[in-house]
């Protein structure tokens, strides 16, 4: 459960972002997250997927693991233009992102969380291209990380979640069995300033965004949103539930996180309130088995 005073400070921050929105948020779960990051190490840190420097993944394997077992990758967010996997050698300052590997292994997957390039340096489509390459990486070489290369999730939060949809754009249903998307941005609301710095030119914002790939792909997708997320984003969550529903007969597996904002869903991940690890890990679970 949530505790009571995390959910009162959350919900006081309102739906607003920046830097000391994110700031706060982080305070929260300082104390428990870097208990956490103490009791779960990384197992190999910045191995690099692919020749430029921001090519660079952090794998955390479960210490008793029988057989291959499932892949659960986190694709991080930050506007495009910035963010980071965590440093996967310690530090205070390294548990954000993280976390999501380390749920990963106390949960018995294979976690991994990558870098990938950043705009406005590395525009459309190098955020979701970096992911082919994450996924073209795993399937050859998690095996002797004791994970299944046939059983890869890719889950995003944010621009992470905007580069997963990208990949299905980019390769469709091949290679993984499913995606997580947190507080993703698919194409149902009209394009930020700020996001013009990946997509480039807004004309040509319609045949870049990932809806189409999203909304229609037969992979299995948990899809999730927060209580205080941003309207926009709220907004992307119902356009993608309502298109799915009209496309397929059904939507697809889908939370409203209560309680949590556009950064607290991904940072609370691993501690003690599991109703969205629960989900994520059960999710994984049903499509791996």
């Amino acid at each position: 459960m949530q505790p009571t005073d995390i959910r009162h400070a959350i919900a006081a921050m309102g739906t607003d972002l920046g830097p000391d929105v994110l700031a706060q948020c982080r305070a929260l779960f300082d104390t428990e997250q870097t208990a956490f990051q103490a009791a779960v190490p990384v197992t190999q840190g910045d191995i690099a997927y692919g020749p430029h420097e921001r090519h660079r993944l952090d794998i955390y394997a479960p210490l008793d693991a029988t057989g291959p077992v499932p892949v659960l990758v986190l694709v991080h967010g930050g506007g495009f233009l910035k963010g980071d996997k965590g440093s996967s050698g310690g530090g205070a300052d390294a548990w954000p992102n993280a976390n999501v590997g380390r749920m990963a292994a106390q949960a018995g997957f294979v976690g991994v969380v990558i870098n990938y390039r950043l705009a406005p340096d590395h525009m459309w489509p190098a955020g979701s291209e970096d992911v082919v390459a994450v996924v073209a990486w795993l399937k050859a070489n998690v095996a002797q990380h004791g994970g299944d290369p046939d059983r890869i999730v890719l889950a995003g939060t944010s621009a992470g979640a905007v580069h997963v949809a990208g990949y299905l754009k980019l390769a469709g249903d091949a290679d993984i069995r499913g995606a997580v998307l947190l507080s993703g941005l698919y194409g149902y609301t009209q394009l930020d300033e700020r996001d013009l710095l990946y997509y480039g030119d807004a004309a040509l914002y319609p045949e870049r965004m990932p809806m189409e790939a999203v909304a229609t792909t037969r992979l299995p997708l948990l899809v999730a949103c927060a209580q205080y997320d941003p309207p926009r984003f709220q907004a992307e969550f119902l356009g993608l539930m309502q298109d799915r529903l009209a496309r397929h007969g059904a939507m697809p597996r889908a939370v409203i996180m209560t309680g949590h904002n556009h950064y607290t869903m991904p940072m609370h991940l691993g501690t003690a309130d599991r109703r969205l690890a629960d989900e994520i890990c059960a999710f994984v679970r049903d499509i791996s088995h």
